[in-house]
């Protein structure tokens, strides 16, 4: 009788160890394909504490807008991963708030998950994030530099929305720019370890974005004399600000030299250095291919205003 009394204290605690323990697999970063064939923008989440008492985490994609949001009041019921987003987003009269509602639940080694937000329902599977472990060693050779952008065609870019290119991107007297509102601009080829070195200038209170594997932006923004932020000129954008703030003024020409082997980025702006092999943690707003252990392309965003490149020359980088 006593074994069966210890046995039944035993039973609950074993239960809950178990459960805990699928709880924990929860744990960890998930790149997410948006299961809707029309989106041009992939997900991404971060989950610490399952199993525990505090869930907490961030999502990139599950709010409209374009930062790294903190997930609030995580928590898991009945299997599932539940959390919201809070947040207002738009500007002057159109500035609203949103309320961001997830759930999602572990079906074999996948993540599946519904968020709704701002009236609209985004069914999504996310994948573990793989691990990229190679680092800026000083081992890596250049190879042949590509002209992505050589002042007189733009053949080797397409648009997210292919049916836009020609309305949305033109170039003119050797420099590449922008119409209002233009869809993000995409390399048909796609790469993996590389320098970048980007000529450009940005309009007068305008902003846009270069595209790094088409996942990790580095913000370009009209912000000179202004303190470094995350979302700053030569941010990794919403995650991590510059060293410093570089920035020429508006309309004058101005060169970023980015080098990004695995996670490891290191950017130059205008001769001076920012970014010193930061750890990329994940994709940013701007992402829109989701594999982030295959190759993946430069993209350009020109939908807030004004944005101009004069040169654009990758060099790939291999062992």
């Amino acid at each position: 009788m006593v074994a069966m009394r210890m046995l039944l204290l035993v039973l609950p605690l074993l239960s809950a160890g178990l459960l805990s323990g699928a709880e924990a697999d929860l744990n960890g970063r998930w790149v997410i394909a948006n299961e809707d064939a029309t989106a041009k923008r992939v997900l991404w989440l971060e989950v610490r504490g399952a199993g525990t008492k505090e869930v907490t985490g961030s999502a990139v994609g599950m709010a409209p807008g374009g930062q790294v949001d903190a997930i609030v009041d995580a928590r898991i019921e009945d299997g599932e991963l539940r959390f919201h987003i809070d947040r207002y987003t738009g500007r002057g009269a159109e500035r609203r708030f949103v309320n961001a509602q997830t759930s999602a639940k572990l079906v074999g080694d996948r993540l599946e998950g519904v968020t709704r937000a701002d009236g609209r329902v985004i069914r999504w599977t996310g994948r573990r994030a793989p691990e990229l472990d190679e680092r800026d060693d000083g081992r890596w050779k250049k190879g042949e530099p590509v002209a992505l952008m050589d002042g007189t065609r733009i053949d080797r870019w397409t648009t997210l929305d292919p049916s836009r290119l020609a309305n949305d991107w033109r170039v003119i007297e050797g420099v590449l720019e922008n119409a209002p509102g233009a869809d993000v601009l995409t390399t048909k080829e796609k790469f993996w370890n590389l320098d970048l070195r980007v000529v450009f200038r940005v309009g007068e209170g305008s902003n846009g974005g270069i595209g790094l594997r088409g996942r990790y932006e580095i913000q370009i923004l009209d912000d000179h004399g202004r303190p470094p932020s995350k979302s700053g000129m030569g941010a990794l954008y919403s995650r991590v600000p510059p060293m410093k703030n570089a920035a020429l003024p508006a309309s004058e020409w101005q060169t970023f030299e980015i080098r990004l082997i695995g996670r490891e980025l290191t950017v130059r702006l205008n001769g001076e250095l920012i970014h010193d092999k930061i750890e990329v943690e994940g994709f940013t707003a701007m992402a829109s291919d989701w594999r982030e252990d295959k190759p993946g392309p430069i993209t350009l965003q020109g939908d807030h205003g004004l944005v101009e490149f004069r040169e654009i020359t990758l060099t790939p980088l291999t062992r």
